[in-house]
């Protein structure tokens, strides 16, 4: 008679299994609640990432002179990505980018009229499918975002 040894576990992972793992469960929350993003923004012609850059452009417009690197800054996006997309919002008329009058690198960013109608009505389109999404642990949302702060270095 053969003994069997026990199998070994088939990655040398610390958990029973990926439904225990903080990272995959972030990576799976991430992919759904962006999947929602997109169909809820896709009606009116911007992506998420559209949305993200055009919304920081918007708030903080009103508050400060905004160079294509502050939003980067602001957004977490990295500055080539921050222009491709900024470039994009320009191409559409969302966005002006002007030069810096004082840094030939660096240049100014200004939302249109056009991008500030777009923008207020973004933000309630991407409210109302946060809420929609955030609905099974409403009555834990501020433990959620301090959490979520944590993790993004915000506190």
């Amino acid at each position: 008679m053969t003994t069997r040894k026990p199998a070994a576990p088939p990655l040398p992972t610390r958990f029973s299994g990926p439904a225990d793992s903080p990272g995959f469960l972030l990576w799976r929350v991430s992919n759904a609640w962006q999947r929602r993003q997109r169909a809820a923004l896709q009606p009116l012609g911007l992506t998420h990432s559209q949305f993200v850059i055009l919304a920081c452009a918007t708030w903080f417009g009103e508050k400060e002179t905004l160079s294509q690197a502050r939003i980067g800054e602001l957004t977490g996006v990295d500055p080539m990505t921050t222009s491709q997309i900024v470039r994009s919002l320009e191409a559409l008329k969302y966005l002006t980018r002007r030069q810096h009058p004082d840094d030939p690198r660096a240049k100014l960013i200004a939302v249109t009229s056009a991008g500030r109608t777009l923008a207020q009505k973004a933000v309630v389109v991407v409210e109302e499918t946060d809420a929609a999404f955030f609905r099974p642990v409403t009555d834990r949302a501020g433990s959620l975002v301090r959490l979520l702060q944590a993790l993004a270095g915000d506190t």
